[in-house]
């Protein structure tokens, strides 16, 4: 598997001379299988720059076919859509993974955004391309392009969110954003799902004395991933979902907390960054 980054912050977008080192826009990252097949996770305003690059390939000729797999609806997570440009060409096909209980609760958190006095476009309708929406079942593996993904529902504030669990030929990749634990940390059940993962994103929104006083928000802080990452035995922690108001230096100052902390385990470190590329 190959992983990109096209959205890493949290909240809203937040472009700016202070976040130009690691990105401003919102959760959107894309996994290349090693047949050629790809799953999309999460359709924040990064999904606008991996749209344009899809269309050099396949999806401009309107013979793309991914799948979307969907954390949850809040806006950070789905702006991206209508900016999509491969919705817009006729014959590309998606499969669209996410939360809602059905597929038709699903369909309507997505149209809601949709609605005329949010946007031009009006409708889901409006796009040419094909879309097949799906709940995401919990704990029951199912297949995206060939990879084998697994769900998981985490506390998210006043909500939840998903977790998802993607294997390929023995290798592991977790996505675990927005993710709120109790006090206490990460909780045993959580643990089990991150086991050995070869790569673990897990949320990093915050840093501790920040988490404190926002913590009905449902975001992680530095130590929750650390701690998560060590439980799980995890070889690679990814931080991600940076806080809006964080400077690059505040998010340079977080994946050095993590490694302080992680090299004695002998867990890597790495910083989700707009446009970097991981293979797994």
């Amino acid at each position: 598997m190959k992983v990109r980054f096209w959205g890493v912050r949290g909240s809203i977008p937040a472009p700016g001379p202070e976040t130009n080192r690691y990105g401003g826009n919102t959760a959107c990252v894309s996994v290349h299988t090693s047949t050629g097949g790809l799953v999309i996770i999460d359709m924040g305003t990064g999904l606008m720059h991996l749209g344009n690059a899809l269309m050099a390939g396949a999806f401009g000729k309107g013979q793309g076919r991914a799948t979307i797999l969907l954390s949850h609806a809040h806006w950070d997570h789905i702006q991206g859509l209508g900016f999509f440009a491969p919705v817009f060409i006729k014959g590309n096909q998606f499969t669209v993974w996410g939360p809602g209980g059905s597929p038709d609760a699903l369909e309507d958190i997505l149209e809601g955004q949709m609605d005329p006095n949010f946007s031009p476009l009006q409708t889901l309708k409006n796009f040419s391309a094909a879309f097949d929406v799906w709940a995401t079942p919990l704990g029951v593996p199912f297949d995206a392009e060939g990879l084998k993904v697994t769900a998981r529902e985490h506390p998210h504030g006043a909500t939840t969110a998903l977790a998802f669990r993607i294997e390929e030929a023995g290798r592991s990749f977790v996505y675990a954003s927005d993710v709120g634990y109790p006090e206490s940390g990460p909780t045993p059940d959580a643990i089990e799902f991150y086991r050995g993962a070869d790569t673990l994103l897990h949320d990093t929104t915050y840093i501790p004395e920040h988490q404190a006083t926002r913590r009905n928000r449902g975001f992680s802080c530095y130590e929750d991933a650390v701690a998560a990452a060590i439980s799980a035995k995890a070889k690679r922690l990814v931080t991600f979902h940076y806080d809006q108001d964080y400077s690059d230096d505040d998010v340079d100052q977080i994946v050095a907390a993590c490694k302080r902390s992680l090299d004695p385990h002998g867990i890597a470190v790495t910083p989700a960054r707009e446009g970097d590329e991981l293979e797994i």
